[in-house]
């Protein structure tokens, strides 16, 4: 392992460690386990996935595969797709040492492929997460037809996760990214949860709408902007967080889960690493 490739894998396995220690109402964290996983889970598949996902030279879809492969192995069960269907690009992108990550993302996105495809619906049917279902168009379970940009196009108003890939990963970068910044807790925990409240708050989790319904997870994302400003109008997270465990508690007891605002969430904190050390790198050459 190069050290560029070694400082990318340290990155993303930093950002998935941050995302476990914040108190995400309805996701595994290290309050509170849930939905037959705990945070040793997650923490064990991001150690497996960090190589694979970051491995110089290869494919968006090589990097999904491996990384999906290498999780399962390590915990036999699906506890990160979404993830790394978000992070492998950023990974792509980042191995370029840009001066800025969005406009090579972009240029990585554009450049995908039908192998990317079939590589990555293998992934997604080897994950199988819930609520994955047969589609008219691009199925993951028959042989790729197009690019993967294209087959996420296909799902990418149903899926919040398949919409970044054809929007330049808007939401990491215009929500996510600005929601860390303005976070007024100088707890780690206190911005990450700022960061997963955002999303969960500013569209319904798609995630639980694939579980539950529509009106489920409006329901939930209307309780979470209730929660978002009690959360900015406190001192810190100690003042609030057994509202929001309480919030988390009822969540877990219903079996919500809102994987969806959390894997966006650790998208967001390994964009923000990333950023980090790109200057180091070049005043490194």
């Amino acid at each position: 392992m190069s050290e560029w490739q070694r400082q990318i894998a340290e990155a993303f396995e930093q950002a998935c460690r941050d995302e476990l220690e914040a108190p995400k109402p309805g996701n595994v964290h290290v309050f509170a386990e849930g939905h037959r996983m705990t945070a040793a889970d997650f923490t064990r598949s991001a150690a497996a996935a960090a190589t694979p996902l970051t491995a110089t030279g290869q494919r968006v879809g090589a990097r999904i595969l491996a990384a999906i492969e290498a999780s399962f192995a390590a915990v036999g069960a699906n506890t990160n797709l979404g993830i790394v269907l978000l992070c492998a690009p950023l990974a792509v992108a980042a191995e370029l040492r840009p001066h800025d990550l969005r406009a090579p993302l972009a240029a990585v996105l554009r450049g995908l492929d039908r192998g990317d495809a079939e590589l990555t619906f293998r992934a997604i049917v080897r994950a199988s997460p819930a609520g994955l279902g047969r589609s008219a168009r691009h199925d993951v379970f028959a042989p790729a037809t197009v690019d993967l940009r294209d087959a996420m196009a296909e799902a990418a108003d149903r899926d919040r996760i398949a919409r970044q890939y054809v929007t330049d990963f808007a939401d990491i970068f215009e929500l996510g990214e600005p929601a860390l910044a303005t976070a007024v807790s100088p707890d780690r925990r206190g911005a990450t949860l700022a960061v997963y409240l955002g999303f969960l708050a500013s569209f319904p989790d798609s995630h639980i709408v694939r579980k539950h319904g529509v009106a489920v997870a409006e329901e939930v994302r209307r309780d979470a902007i209730a929660l978002q400003a009690r959360v900015k109008a406190a001192r810190g997270l100690d003042d609030v967080l057994p509202t929001v465990l309480a919030f988390d508690a009822k969540l877990k007891q219903a079996g919500i889960n809102p994987g969806t605002s959390a894997d966006l969430t650790v998208a967001t904190l390994f964009a923000h690493r990333l950023r980090s050390i790109l200057p180091t790198a070049h005043k490194s050459d």
